[in-house]
């Protein structure tokens, strides 16, 4: 399994960006997947989980600001996300469960991840 992030990058408060998540080695829409950060000098946290069923779930926290959503056709995770702030400043990383697991919030829960793609938000 591989899974490699891009679409990061440095935007200005209220900016918008789409991160994407390529994977190889599983089907997006069949496991369970997630978008985690890790802000500086913090632990990794969850962003947005969605489960092999396509349940989606995000961190109270984003007040709706984020959407993901698997595309069939090209085998990606997207995280499309809205009027960012500094506080969204972080490493974001794409991550998926193991086969058999359908829904899993903690990183622990999490076997495979990619090698993340840096937000910087600037006011």
């Amino acid at each position: 399994v591989q899974l490699v992030e891009s679409g990061g990058g440095s935007v200005q408060v209220g900016g918008s960006l789409r991160l994407s998540c390529a994977a190889s080695g599983l089907l997006v829409n069949n496991s369970c997947m997630g978008w985690f950060r890790q802000p500086p000098g913090k632990e990794r946290e969850d962003v947005a989980i969605v489960s092999c069923r396509g349940d989606r779930s995000y961190d109270a926290s984003l007040y709706g600001r984020f959407t993901v959503s698997g595309d069939p056709a090209t085998n990606t995770l997207d995280l499309l996300m809205h009027n960012l702030e500094p506080e969204d400043t972080a490493m974001y990383y794409c991550a998926a469960a193991s086969d058999g697991v359908c829904v899993a919030y903690e990183p622990d829960d999490f076997d495979y991840w990619g090698q993340g793609t840096q937000v910087t938000v600037s006011s």
